[in-house]
């Protein structure tokens, strides 16, 4: 699945949960690892567990399988990789301790990406 195509099903599968501030990085240019971050937003432990489950369906349905899961027992904060695109889950209190947003666009470009 193409990567904007894989990002769009991610965001439908949150907003379906009604994840709040969802947020779309492109980090294609600053690491190897993936090309796109999602991070959003849920309202309790209970729904950052939701809200990364429904992403995980979403992806399966359409033959996208995660390459792992961390977080779900505490559900503090859900990563879910699914190569291209990585999407962080988090309380609102947690996302504002390691804010991913600005981490991300404080760090240089990376002009020598093996990719290339």
């Amino acid at each position: 699945m193409q990567t904007d195509a894989l990002s769009s099903l991610v965001t439908d599968a949150l907003e379906e949960l009604k994840a709040q501030e969802i947020v779309e990085l492109d980090v294609a240019e600053l690491t190897n690892v993936t090309d796109v971050m999602i991070v959003a937003s849920g309202t309790s432990s209970r729904h950052v567990s939701a809200l990364a489950g429904n992403v995980v369906e979403k992806a399966k349905q359409q033959g996208v399988m995660p390459l792992g899961v961390e977080g779900r027992n505490g559900a503090e904060w859900v990563l879910v990789d699914l190569g291209d695109v990585v999407v962080h889950v988090m309380m609102p209190e947690t996302r504002k301790l390691y804010d991913l947003e600005k981490l991300w666009s404080d760090l240089p470009v990376d002009r020598g990406d093996a990719r290339r």
